[in-house]
């Protein structure tokens, strides 16, 4: 399996400008705004999407 994605942009400003958090695993620094945070995948719905 390949690493995990990394996220794009910022969820907060909406900058590019990101960096691995050195003391949290899995962490994200955005260098625009000063904030850290995590992006989490909490798993599949039960049922398929229907339109």
């Amino acid at each position: 399996m390949s690493e995990r994605a990394a996220p794009l942009y910022c969820p907060y400003c909406g900058e590019e400008n990101l960096r691995p958090n050195e003391e949290s695993h899995g962490a994200w620094e955005c260098h625009a705004c000063a904030r850290v945070f995590t992006v989490k995948f909490n798993g599949l719905l039960t049922k398929g999407v229907t339109r």
